[in-house]
C-alpha cells in the first residue's frame, strides 16, 4: 500500500518538459509492465494539457489516474495538480478537497506541509471574501461558512503545526462576521486553553474581552457577559503588561467596571425607592464601591450611602420609640373589692 511508502515518495516523482515524468530515487510507481506504461501516459497527456491551460482535459487525466491507480506513486501527483488547476479556475471548495484527499490518503507525502498551507489559504480566500466558481453556474456567493468548516479540517489535520492556532483564530473572526458572537468565543477560548504559549494567545485574550464587551447590553440587564468580559481584560493586562494593546485593554476594563459597578447603584436604587429595603439597598451600594471604587458611579453610591445610613437611623429609632412589652401593650386591669 502506498500509505507505508517513505516520505520521500513525491519528491522522488520529477517532470521535465522535455521527459516528462520521471521516477527518482530508487523508488517504482507501484505498477508494472502495460499498467505502469499506461499510467505514465496518463500523466504525462495530462500534464502537457495542464501546460497548454486545457484544464478540462487536465483534470479528465488525473481523475482516470486516481480512479485507476489510486495506490500507485502517480496518485498524489494527480491530485495535488488537480488542486492546482481548481485553484487556477478559483474552484476553491474542490481544490480544498482534491487536498484533502492527499492529507487523508497519503500522509506520509512530502508534500504534507506544503498541502496543509495551500489548504489555509484557501480557507483565508473564502474568509476574506472570494467567490467559488463553478464550471457551469459561473461566479457564486461569499461563503464564509465554508470557510470555518476548511479551517476546521486544517485543524483536525495538523494540529501541533504552526497552521492550528492561526485556524482557531480565523475561525473566531469568521464567526464575527458571520455575528455568531457566541461561535466567536468559543474558538477563543479553545486557542487560549490548547494554545497558552503561543504568540496569538495575548491577542485571543483580548478578543475574548471584546467579544463578551460586545454583548454587554447595558446596566439595566444582567452582568454576566459584563463579568467575563472584565475578566479577559484583567488575565490580559496581567499577563501581557508589556503589550502594545494594553491601552486598549485598559480602557475596556474601565468601561466593563464602570458598566457592572452602575448596575449595582441602580438595583440599590429599586430597594431603595420601591420596596423601602434600606438594609437591601445598601448591601448593593456598597458593592458598587467595590467593584470599581475610583469611578464617579462609587461617588454616586457613596452618596446615596449616606442618605441610606440616614434613613436606617431614623428607621432605628421609630423602632426603639414605637416598640413596647406585651405588658406594657396591654396593662392588667386593677382588681376592684365590692363591699357588703
Amino acid at each position: 500500500m502506498l500509505l507505508s511508502m517513505p516520505a520521500r515518495l513525491a519528491a522522488d516523482l520529477i517532470w521535465t518538459p522535455d521527459g516528462g515524468w520521471k521516477i527518482e530515487g530508487g523508488l517504482t510507481s507501484g505498477l508494472s509492465g502495460e499498467e505502469g506504461r499506461s499510467a505514465l501516459a496518463l500523466m504525462n497527456k495530462a500534464r502537457e494539457a495542464e501546460g497548454k491551460k486545457s484544464y478540462y482535459s487536465a483534470l479528465s487525466g488525473y481523475k482516470k489516474i486516481t480512479k485507476r491507480y489510486p495506490n500507485s506513486i502517480y496518485a498524489p501527483e494527480a491530485f495535488y495538480h488537480t488542486a492546482l488547476i481548481r485553484l487556477a479556475r478559483h474552484q476553491y471548495l474542490k481544490a480544498f478537497q482534491a487536498l484533502q484527499e492527499i492529507v487523508s490518503r497519503f500522509p506520509s507525502t512530502s508534500r504534507f506541509n506544503e498541502v496543509i498551507g495551500m489548504q489555509f489559504r484557501i480557507a483565508c480566500d473564502l474568509l476574506d471574501g472570494a467567490r467559488n466558481r463553478s464550471w457551469f453556474l459561473g461566479i457564486g456567493f461569499h461563503n464564509r461558512e465554508a470557510s470555518v468548516m476548511q479551517f476546521e479540517v486544517v485543524l483536525a489535520n495538523a494540529p501541533y503545526s504552526e497552521y492550528a492556532p492561526l485556524a482557531l483564530m480565523s475561525i473566531a473572526k469568521a464567526h464575527q462576521y458571520l455575528r455568531n458572537p457566541e461561535e466567536s468565543i468559543d474558538a477563543l477560548d479553545r486557542m487560549i486553553n490548547t494554545y497558552p504559549k503561543s504568540v496569538l494567545a495575548p491577542d485571543a485574550y483580548l478578543k475574548s474581552a471584546q467579544a463578551f464587551a460586545s454583548l454587554v447590553t447595558g446596566p439595566n440587564y444582567d452582568q454576566t457577559c459584563t463579568k467575563e468580559a472584565i475578566t479577559y481584560f484583567e488575565d490580559f493586562v496581567i499577563l501581557y503588561p508589556g503589550d502594545q494593546n494594553i491601552t486598549i485593554a485598559e480602557k475596556g476594563l474601565a468601561e466593563m467596571k464602570e458598566t457592572l459597578a452602575d448596575s449595582k447603584v441602580r438595583i440599590g436604587d429599586y430597594y431603595l425607592k420601591y420596596r423601602r429595603n434600606y438594609k437591601a439597598a445598601k448591601v448593593f451600594y456598597n458593592e458598587a464601591i467595590t467593584d470599581y471604587p475610583d469611578s464617579p458611579v462609587a461617588g454616586r453610591a457613596r452618596a446615596k450611602l449616606t442618605k441610606v445610613d440616614a434613613l436606617l437611623a431614623d428607621q432605628e429609632k421609630a423602632a426603639a420609640g414605637t416598640a413596647a412589652t406585651p405588658a406594657q401593650q396591654n396593662p392588667p386591669k386593677k382588681k376592684r373589692f365590692l363591699f357588703f
